[in-house]
């Protein structure tokens, strides 16, 4: 205060220092510490719940202060000159209080937050709020700052029974979850490599939900681990990932980011260029019949288990039925399914088709901004 004037910019001075102090989350006491360098004289506050907080003009605490007049206000702020008063000793006590204030009612909101409250679950994972935040959030959370999190990504439904699937076979790792839109976020602490996460995850809900079970259940996106505070990372990773994964037929129900690889330049495609693939459009039309849409799970199957023995037992019918409906299909298609060439565009046309059908659901589950 001594270097500063009565001037216009002095007193901005004194406001920027103390805006500064409310930007940082500082508490009570470093306002009032700061509050004391500035004036190079002690500085008190006094609550009406007979707190008092003092420091001299040096930082140090300062127990021997009380104000030289009550005030109504609260909190009540006063400093201590040996001197005459200076020019701006009422500025900087005005925005003394006021940063009180700000502390106060952020801390108010702090305490107010409980385990596995939502609110603490969105901080984490938005990439829109400060660090500082983040940083409290993980800690009331109960969150180890020190090991590296997962977010997964559960598709529009997901009951508490499904949560409950997917918890169980997380068994031993820290569980948190929350409804985002039409997703469920749910957080994990673990040590699993993503590829086994994935099959475990896949294997635990088709046992929940067999494919004739007319609830074919959850899929899941996995994000990668990392920090706990780049979870907003993991998180747009998980939701990605999830464009891939599906309930339909013999699609994969919990797929990994990590696992991507090449495939994930298909999520740059926009969604109205996947709905309107000549192929998609061609197999969505076979499907919407009874006997097409038969023979569209068969080709499913087929691509997932690879031989026509095995795609038969799936399907608990005879192999020549298998290959009588892949050969009307691949017919109707144009495809010749012994050849290498035609089978990979089968399977190709089949991942877009069910990340058109994943797209169309997800539209609508955009949060934290842009991610799929």
């Amino acid at each position: 205060m001594s270097e500063l004037g009565s001037d216009s910019v002095s007193v901005l001075r004194i406001i920027a220092c103390f805006d500064e102090l409310g930007e940082s989350a500082a508490n009570a006491d470093t306002v009032v510490r700061a509050a004391a360098l500035l004036a190079e004289c002690p500085v008190g506050a006094a609550w009406a719940s007979g707190t008092v907080i003092g420091y001299d003009a040096l930082g140090d605490p300062h127990g021997d202060l009380h104000p030289a007049q009550p005030s109504p206000q609260d909190p009540t702020v006063w400093l201590q000159r040996d001197g005459a008063e200076r020019p701006l000793d009422s500025v900087l006590l005005d925005r003394l209080r006021h940063t009180l204030r700000v502390a106060a009612a952020r801390s108010a909101t702090a305490d107010e937050l409980r385990m596995g409250d939502p609110g603490l679950l969105e901080v984490v994972l938005s990439d829109k709020e400060r660090r500082e935040d983040r940083v409290r959030a993980v800690s009331l959370l109960g969150l180890d700052p020190a090991r590296e999190l997962r977010v997964l990504a559960v598709s529009s439904g997901a009951s508490a029974a499904t949560v409950e699937v997917i918890s169980q076979t997380c068994a031993g790792r820290l569980v948190r979850s929350l409804d985002v839109g039409q997703l469920t976020a749910i957080l994990l602490q673990d040590n699993a490599d993503s590829r086994g996460l994935a099959d475990d995850l896949h294997a635990a809900i088709v046992g929940a939900y067999p494919t004739p079970a007319p609830d074919r259940g959850p899929w899941v996106g996995i994000g990668e681990r990392m920090s706990v505070y780049a979870a907003p990372t993991s998180w747009k990773q998980a939701r990605r990932a999830l464009r891939f994964a599906s309930s339909t037929g013999y699609g994969r129900r919990a797929v990994a980011y990590g696992r991507l690889g090449s495939l994930d330049l298909l999520a740059e495609l926009p969604l109205e260029r996947l709905l309107n693939d000549r192929d998609v459009a061609r197999i969505n039309a076979i499907a919407a019949s009874a006997g097409g849409a038969q023979e569209v799970a068969t080709l499913e199957a087929f691509c997932v288990f690879g031989s026509l023995r095995r795609t038969a037992a799936e399907l608990h019918v005879h192999h020549s039925t298998v290959a009588a409906r892949l050969a009307h299909l691949g017919a109707e298609m144009g495809w010749d399914l012994e050849d290498s060439m035609d089978r990979f565009m089968a399977t190709l046309v089949l991942m877009i088709r069910r990340m058109a059908l994943s797209s169309t659901e997800l539209a609508a589950s955009e949060v934290f901004g842009p991610g799929f």
